[in-house]
């Protein structure tokens, strides 16, 4: 069974860049496991909700496990040995055949570092590592475009609305995104040879992919 790790620096995070293909690995057969270095913000209660929508999106999207580090929100830069420490533990915790994380170069800070230090250790702990896209993303080229179905949008959307207390996360614009995205980094010709009902993209930049020749019989 194949495994993936999702690192994300914050609930929400990988959803907004790559629920469609979190969905996609879970439908296929993949193990799939979301860890995210903080839990957010705490609310004026006390509590952490966060956590609770994380664990309900993953639910929608069949993510096999979704598991926290206890990284301060907004506080990365000066907890950066501890975000380290913890990556290598997730990563020889879950041993992943394939990682995704944030692409470094945003806008972000958290998610910046969440990025730089987890290609750092997954160059050392497995043979696939990619990059996905955030909002605050700079400067980011994809050079694998994942183009899924209307169901995988709808799983996306209904994985996203369980993200209650962020308000900011508005479903058309998501929507939107998902079905322009594509068009700005491949030439028109191509798009019209894409399969029917196959219009809803998201981007990914591969950093290192390991292939294994098959025995030749």
């Amino acid at each position: 069974m194949t495994s993936v790790l999702v690192v994300g620096a914050h609930p929400d995070d990988p959803e907004i860049a790559m629920a469609m293909r979190m969905r996609w690995y879970a439908l296929n057969g993949a193990r799939v496991r979301v860890h995210c270095l903080t839990t957010g913000g705490v609310s004026p209660d006390g509590t952490t909700p966060r956590r609770e929508e994380s664990q309900a999106a993953g639910a929608i999207l069949g993510v096999a496990e979704y598991t926290f580090s206890d990284i301060p929100d907004t506080r990365f830069v000066e907890h950066r040995g501890e975000i380290n420490a913890e990556l290598f533990r997730i990563f020889r915790e879950a041993r992943p055949d394939i990682v995704y994380t944030h692409f470094p170069d945003d806008q972000h800070l958290d998610h910046s570092i969440t990025g730089q230090e987890a290609t750092t250790v997954a160059l050392r702990e497995a043979n696939n590592l990619t990059y996905y896209r955030s909002p605050y993303s700079t400067n980011f080229e994809p050079t694998n475009v994942f183009v899924g179905t209307q169901e995988l949008l709808d799983a996306k959307e209904a994985a996203l609305k369980c993200f209650a207390s962020q308000r900011q996360l508005d479903m058309h614009v998501f929507r939107m995104l998902a079905e322009v995205g594509y068009r700005q980094h491949i030439h028109h010709r191509v798009v019209e040879r894409f399969p029917p009902g196959l219009t809803y993209a998201e981007l990914f930049r591969t950093v290192r992919q390991i292939d294994f020749a098959a025995a030749v019989t």
